[in-house]
């Protein structure tokens, strides 16, 4: 039977489940919606679940910060990639790797259908498009040199070095992110300035959505975000982070962190502390944006077109995903209800 449009396919084939990536920048619905669409599914027998691809959402504690899904917000439905490792622990894209596939693994053998969501551009690229980490090489040691440099000297010398090594690698990642810049600088020091590994495929039917608006909306969207986190416990949570770790890991480079404990500290008001958490949103958002954009073959959607079109086209294509395994599959018209902004 020939694929439906809009679903690609990789070596393997069958080995894996459907998979639905759900991208965009922080602040568009992304949670929300994968949400809704495991709810529709679920709904006509079909088991579906979420796997997070936050790079900060895998850390405990970090709740209100990083917008994590409370188990109220989840409604249900199973939630992976979360609440993974201490802030103190280290955690690579290589581990999510191992996370996600382990759980793909269990989806698949449910014959379910799982829906990747987030805004970490390496974590989606290394499942959806099979980015082979085992290629990229790690040294612990190494590792916690530079870790400890960090801690000692700051930011500005460490990425003074990877700009040195590997030019190239400094200018295609955040550099204001300290866990990737340090990740980014071991590598360097194994492997110069090597380009990240070639993609392999995913093992299976596999759509990437994203979502996104026009950057006015979007900044008003992420001041609304700012402003509920600091109402909804943000600063109670950053005082006791700070109070059981290390203030200086880059766990707490998770933006709002910083700014609560400038509130805490006298350092910053509450609206001025808010402004420099949007502000700092706004900044990423744009960044995450690049990456975005720079991935082939993502049907873009905007959260704002209508109550429910985000929703309903997306449970479209989720459908579509599972009729390429099971040409069977029902295709029962399902509602939704749209985003909020997540």
């Amino acid at each position: 039977m020939p694929r439906p449009p809009g679903i690609a396919s990789a070596p393997g084939e069958g080995t894996a489940p459907p998979l639905l990536v759900v991208a965009g920048p922080t602040a568009t619905g992304k949670t929300e919606l994968a949400i809704e669409v495991a709810l529709a599914l679920q709904a006509r027998g079909v088991d579906a679940e979420v796997i997070s691809a936050d790079s900060r959402q895998v850390f405990r504690g970090l709740d209100v910060g990083t917008a994590k899904p409370s188990p109220e917000e989840r409604r249900g439905i199973p939630h992976h990639g979360l609440n993974l490792v201490e802030p103190d622990e280290p955690f690579s894209v290589a581990d999510f790797v191992r996370h996600a596939r382990a759980v793909l693994a269990g989806i698949g053998a449910r014959r379910g259908l799982a829906i990747l969501a987030g805004g970490t551009g390496l974590y989606l690229r290394s499942i959806a498009r099979g980015l082979d980490v085992d290629e990229l090489p790690s040294d612990p040691t190494l590792r916690a040199r530079i870790d400890r440099r960090l801690l000692d000297e700051g930011l500005a010398p460490v990425v003074s070095r990877l700009r040195a090594l590997a030019p190239t690698r400094a200018a295609a990642i955040d550099l204001r992110n300290p866990r990737r810049v340090a990740r980014a600088l071991e590598i360097a020091e194994l492997r110069g300035d090597a380009s990240l590994p070639a993609t392999v495929g995913y093992p299976g039917p596999v759509a990437w959505l994203g979502l996104d608006v026009e950057p006015a909306t979007h900044r008003a969207w992420i001041e609304r975000r700012a402003r509920a986190q600091f109402a909804s416990g943000l600063i109670e949570e950053a005082r006791r982070l700070r109070e059981a770790f290390d203030p200086s890991l880059p766990a707490f480079s998770a933006i709002g962190y910083r700014e609560a404990w400038a509130v805490l500290d006298g350092a910053l008001d509450l609206e001025a502390a808010i402004d420099a958490d949007a502000r700092r949103n706004v900044a990423f958002a744009k960044r995450q944006r690049t990456w975005f954009h720079s991935e082939r073959e993502v049907t873009w959607l905007d959260p704002t077109d209508g109550l429910e079109s985000p929703v309903r086209a997306a449970i479209d294509v989720a459908q579509r995903l599972l009729e390429a395994i099971d040409p069977g599959a029902s295709h029962r018209p399902v509602t939704g209800v749209a985003p909020s902004h997540r």
